[in-house]
């Protein structure tokens, strides 16, 4: 029996991890060896406008027990997003360590990209995701005054940069051995350097991958005009998401793509979560896009060693797609619900 601690979150997020934990319970049913259990958390926005706390103090020690976490999405208007951010979802990736985020780039089938026509992706990016750009350390002094200073540090060590790279290489080992490393050195002066030399180290280890170092706006020039030509991409956290986005965007929109926090040591319980954003304008209306949801549950059970049950949500998502049952932002007319049924369908039929 798996445990997954379901978080909603904010605007669309509890419409699409909703449809996600259906299409789970679905499988579950097709699947007499897939057994799950869910508890739903009603932590977020709404939490920290009644409480001042976007989850308990004792949250943490709470998803502990569970084998993974499903999110929804995080963030509200009316909350600051450094509030929603820092209050809930990075407390999570940091407090368990899941210092992978993993985003898997595929066209998926019925999904039109800017790019038909042409050889499509088929891609992982590896963002490193406790450190880097996304630390909380720095300051502002003389607040309000002409003289205010702002101050924000990165922090990169030799353990964080180290695991991620060759967690990456080993993706790429795996994969078709090409691997890519986002940097900026020709910009940041020692970070990246930093990064780099670390990244060269590492691929000693791998003479089997064929390794480069790119600039990252060079980089994502080139995923624009030929992503087909990656495999696998590693990057700083700042770095791994804006590339992670760009790739998103290429297979046909942000609405489709999925999240791995992962722990790789299975010490604490990894995260999974679609990569868009609350999209409080379309909150309510029945329209939101279920895919990323449902590929990040896809995601889910594969880390829990569900490997079979992992590929045919994907495969009933992609038949979904392509029979043409699509939701406003992929060109359709469908619903949230409309989607989520057909996916269920074809789960159990």
């Amino acid at each position: 029996m798996a445990r997954i601690a379901v978080i909603g979150g904010d605007g669309i997020g509890p419409e699409v991890v909703g449809a996600g934990v259906r299409v789970l319970e679905a499988a579950a049913r097709a699947d007499s060896s897939l057994e799950l259990e869910f508890e739903r958390f009603p932590w977020g926005c709404e939490h920290y406008l009644k409480h001042g706390r976007m989850m308990p103090e004792d949250a943490l020690e709470t998803l502990s027990s569970f084998d993974a976490i499903y999110l929804g999405a995080v963030g509200w208007p009316s909350v600051p997003d450094h509030v929603s951010l820092w209050g809930l979802l990075l407390p999570i990736r940091r407090g368990f360590d899941q210092y992978v985020n993993l985003r898997p780039v595929r066209l998926l089938r019925g999904v039109g990209s800017p790019l038909a026509g042409r050889a499509q992706p088929d891609l992982l990016v590896v963002r490193e995701n406790t450190e880097g750009e996304y630390s909380d350390a720095g300051g502002r002094l003389h607040r309000g005054t002409p003289h205010e200073i702002a101050v924000q540090e990165s922090v990169f060590t030799r353990r964080g940069v180290e695991r991620i790279v060759r967690y990456a290489y080993e993706r790429a080992r795996e994969r078709r051995g090409l691997l890519t490393g986002a940097t900026k050195s020709n910009g940041i002066s020692v970070t990246m350097p930093f990064f780099d030399e670390i990244f060269r180290e590492v691929g000693e280890e791998f003479p089997e991958v064929e390794a480069s170092l790119m600039h990252a706006d060079a980089l994502a020039a080139r995923l624009v005009l030929d992503p087909a030509a990656f495999d696998v991409i590693v990057g700083s956290n700042l770095l791994g998401d804006i590339l992670s986005e760009i790739t998103a965007a290429v297979c046909g929109a942000i609405g489709i793509a999925p999240s791995a926090n992962l722990d790789p040591t299975g010490e604490h319980p990894s995260l999974f979560e679609p990569i868009h954003g609350s999209a409080p304008d379309i909150a309510g209306r029945g329209v939101a896009n279920p895919a990323g949801a449902i590929w990040a549950a896809s995601l889910m059970l594969d880390h829990l060693g569900h490997g079979e049950a992992a590929s045919r949500v994907l495969g009933a998502l992609e038949e979904t797609l392509a029979g043409g049952v699509r939701t406003p932002d992929l060109g359709g007319d469908a619903g949230t619900e409309e989607v989520t049924r057909a996916v269920v369908r074809r789960l159990l039929f």
